[in-house]
């Protein structure tokens, strides 16, 4: 850890959470109530619960647990009622004050700074999960978010879980601070867990801010024999339903396969799959359902022709492909539409605009360029046009309120082409 590094985001997040830990962590509004701030982590907290499904057998309450960025105990408190014990560092001590005070009552929760933001105070296979969630998008070095994931590997007990979120968007600075973050492609994270020797089991969300990855610290050599027989494609659905249809682009050109007879230590890194002889992009394994199968999450290559497609799926080590057919389709036509409008600082403030600025958030819309929008009849001059997923794709528009718009209630029009994409009243304040 570079000492510089490390002082400037301890300088920065004890600043940040002496004006509003909690917008600063969950980014929903300012001087957010607690009970409220707690509940804007029910999603993440559901998600992280949901891996705990890859311990079969196991009671998770007698897992140990590992927050990296803790804050003010936003995730570790549900989670504590879930594991025998979590423990969570964070290297703003200002934040471990705010923990302390709010895990009182949780005497099996454990908030510790880390004034060199690494893991230094644990002993090696001390945990079974390791989480981290909205902390590495804002580290600026990437030898520190990747000095975190190798630290991870080593208190990690054989057979454990590394879930963490990763900023994955494009390269668009030659350096990052301790808000905006630096960003890790998902081949840098493919790359490092072969060379680490550890399981990748999911990558998703790549190209966005919030990419996640899941990976296993193996119970035996990654290059162990496989099994035999070789696995065997039972079914193929699409990956948002249970529809035998995929279409060929688009949001939903995405496929699970459900498979069985794989190892019992499988890797995404060890795994191929193509479609029409093209290689499919490995997002998500799943653990053993009731039936014995697994799920394997992919997105379709580009360039299919619709109709029916041979699938092959590959593991390291078997020479003959389970095989199979799918039935691919065109795709349906883009829908332009508005996911939300609200204040640009002030996520949560509904239709109140208290920051003269608002967020527009989009969907299908390959270039938001020829937008128009207005605020009570004046045009909105200028704009920052940021694509946050570009699957999609989604847009987030960000643009101030026209200085001819008083405050009180205001009409906005979006509109796209020939296109009305929505009129909404919001507050200004």
């Amino acid at each position: 850890m570079i000492p510089d590094t490390a002082a400037r985001m301890r300088e920065d997040w004890n600043q940040r959470a002496r004006e509003d830990a909690h917008y600063y962590v969950a980014f929903g509004r300012r001087d957010q109530p607690g009970d409220e701030f707690f509940d804007t982590g029910h999603e993440q907290v559901q998600g992280l619960l949901r891996e705990l499904k890859r311990f079969p057998g196991r009671n998770a309450g007698s897992l140990r647990a590992l927050e990296i960025g803790c804050g003010p105990g936003r995730l570790m408190r549900p989670l504590a009622a879930h594991f025998a014990e979590v423990h969570g560092i964070d290297i703003s001590d200002e934040m471990v004050a705010r923990a302390k005070s709010n895990l009182a009552a949780v005497p099996n929760a454990h908030p510790r700074h880390a004034p060199h933001s690494n893991l230094d105070a644990f002993a090696g296979a001390s945990f079974d999960f390791i989480y981290s969630y909205a902390v590495f998008q804002h580290i600026p070095s990437r030898e520190v978010v990747m000095g975190y994931l190798n630290d991870a590997l080593r208190v990690l007990a054989p057979g454990g879980l590394i879930r963490v979120q990763i900023n994955g968007l494009p390269q668009t600075a030659k350096t990052y601070d301790t808000w905006s973050g630096v960003r890790i492609a998902a081949q840098e994270i493919r790359d490092w867990s072969a060379q680490a020797g550890v399981a990748l089991l999911a990558l998703e969300g790549m190209e966005t801010q919030y990419m996640w990855a899941t990976l296993r610290k193996n119970l035996q050599s990654p290059n162990s024999p496989l099994p035999s027989p070789p696995p065997r494609i039972r079914r193929i659905t699409n990956a948002h339903s249970s529809d035998p249809l995929t279409p060929v682009r688009g949001r939903f050109a995405a496929m699970s396969l459900w498979v069985d007879r794989l190892p019992e230590q499988p890797d995404l890194n060890r795994t191929r799959v193509n479609v029409h002889g093209k290689a499919a992009t490995l997002t998500y394994l799943g653990p053993p359902e009731h039936d014995g199968l697994r799920q394997l999450n992919l997105l379709l290559p580009g360039g299919l022709r619709t109709g029916l497609a041979p699938v092959e799926l590959f593991l390291d080590g078997v020479h003959a492909p389970a095989t199979t057919t799918a039935r691919l389709t065109p795709p349906g036509p883009a829908v332009p539409r508005i996911m939300s409008l609200t204040d640009g600082t002030d996520l949560m403030s509904s239709t109140e605009i208290s920051s003269g600025t608002l967020k527009l958030v989009i969907e299908e819309v390959d270039d938001p360029t020829p937008l128009a929008i207005e605020m009570n009849g004046h045009p909105v001059p200028n704009r920052d046009n940021f694509r946050t997923d570009p699957r999609l794709p989604r847009w987030e528009v960000n643009f101030h309120v026209p200085p001819a718009v008083q405050s009180g209630p205001a009409a906005v029009s979006v509109q796209l082409g020939h296109r009305n994409l929505g009129l909404f009243t919001v507050s200004i304040l």
